[in-house]
């Protein structure tokens, strides 16, 4: 009798215990089954990120330590950063921050053009042999071909169809056609970069052009990206804010601009490279654009020290009061031409691609607006239109005019004294 008691005693006593290392077990088993689900999921989404930002060779490359120890001895160059003048920079934390979550959410029907923009077709037959006076192209947004004494320069020729480094679901270019084929442009001398971003350095026209350009001119660790895409070191030359080089009877100036760089490799490249303007004077005339920047006193600086200026290439478009730091808003535009002292301004950055949330034809009619009011000349030539600088002001046909019957523009926005 005692011995069966011990049994039911000792039975009565272990089943509890041998419940909660069931329990323990299952709860093991369930954690680290879902530590193996979660992993899977961290793993599906972060190795084919990885895989993609190691083997996709438009995100450019980057500069050797030993190179950017040299970047050391630019003012620009601060904390293993470049910086803009005053440490201007865009501000995105709390509301604000908020602010442009909202803004990406809101309906902006008139962000892209309900109908495809009409281009001018260029001519290449009398490219190759022209050497008259200086004469323009646009492709829109901020991309040029300048014909001058004799030389044929390609300015921040993004010439793609995509301004992502991930084109099949990227930001589309208006038009699916160029003005011109890069394959008929006539052989190129120099192109001129103002900055890193993939609206103004394209992987794709890069490796197209290569071949057919004689130099490349960039500030500060941009080269880098045209190394990693198979152009010659030696055909890179880098400057620095405030540097000159002259080629032949051209003289070219990086001068200063308000924005950042990067091109989200590894998500750490912000401000590895730095951005800039550029001033391309001849015997004959003077040129300046502006590349992407925000309003600054850097505008009147380069007007007193390489003004006045024949025409001025002002960027105006993408742009937003969330982030007026690094982007013109359209009267800043014209004030930056005045500021620059340019004779004629020709507002630039818009017309190719969706970038912001303002109505795609807003940047040209807010400027034609302000250029009114403050007494500068403008002109808005179509994409693929020839500018001759020849002394008069060219004359272009405000083409855009028929396409902004159906815009609304806050008229209050606009007339600010």
């Amino acid at each position: 009798m005692h011995t069966t008691r011990s049994k039911i005693y000792t039975a009565a006593h272990k089943t509890p215990t041998t419940f909660v290392m069931v329990n323990n077990e299952m709860d093991m088993r369930k954690r680290k089954k879902t530590m193996i689900i979660i992993v899977s999921i961290l793993c599906t989404i972060i190795l084919p990120v990885v895989a993609f930002m190691a083997l996709s060779p438009q995100f450019g490359g980057t500069a050797t330590k030993t190179i950017q120890n040299t970047y050391s001895q630019s003012p620009q160059y601060r904390n293993g950063k470049f910086a803009n003048i005053g440490d201007v920079k865009m501000e995105v934390s709390g509301s604000k921050f908020w602010a442009m979550i909202k803004e990406q959410f809101n309906t902006h029907p008139n962000a892209t053009p309900k109908k495809t923009p009409q281009i001018v077709q260029m001519d290449s037959s009398n490219m190759p042999e022209y050497n008259g006076d200086m004469r323009l192209f646009w492709f829109g947004h901020s991309s040029f071909l300048i014909q001058t004494n004799g030389k044929n320069i390609l300015i921040d020729p993004m010439l793609g169809q995509s301004a992502s480094p991930v084109p099949f679901v990227g930001v589309k270019r208006f038009n699916k056609q160029l003005p011109i084929d890069i394959e008929k442009l006539p052989k190129i001398d120099l192109i001129i970069i103002s900055h890193d971003h993939y609206d103004h350095l394209d992987y794709g026209s890069i490796t197209r052009l290569k071949d057919k350009t004689e130099a490349f001119y960039t500030p500060l660790g941009v080269g880098s990206h045209l190394v990693s895409w198979g152009v010659d070191k030696h055909r890179i030359s880098e400057l620095d804010w405030w540097q000159e080089i002259k080629l032949d009877k051209l003289t070219l100036a990086c001068t200063p601009a308000q924005h950042f760089s990067g091109r989200g490799k590894w998500f750490n490249d912000q401000a590895s490279t730095l951005w800039c303007s550029w001033v391309i004077k001849t015997p004959e005339k003077n040129i300046f654009f502006s590349g992407d920047s925000g309003y600054g006193q850097h505008f009147k600086t380069i007007g007193e020290k390489y003004g006045p200026f024949d025409l001025a290439l002002m960027e105006c478009g993408q742009y937003n009061e969330l982030w007026k730091e690094i982007h013109m808003m359209p009267e800043e535009t014209i004030q930056a031409g005045k500021d620059v002292q340019a004779s004629v301004v020709m507002p630039i950055h818009w017309g190719g691609f969706k970038l912001a949330m303002h109505d795609w034809l807003e940047p040209i009619t807010r400027a034609s607006i302000a250029a009114n009011k403050l007494e500068v000349k403008i002109i808005s030539p179509q994409i693929g239109e020839g500018i001759i600088l020849n002394g008069e002001t060219p004359v272009t046909v405000k083409w855009w005019e028929a396409s902004n019957r159906n815009l609304i523009i806050d008229i209050n926005a606009v007339a600010k004294d």
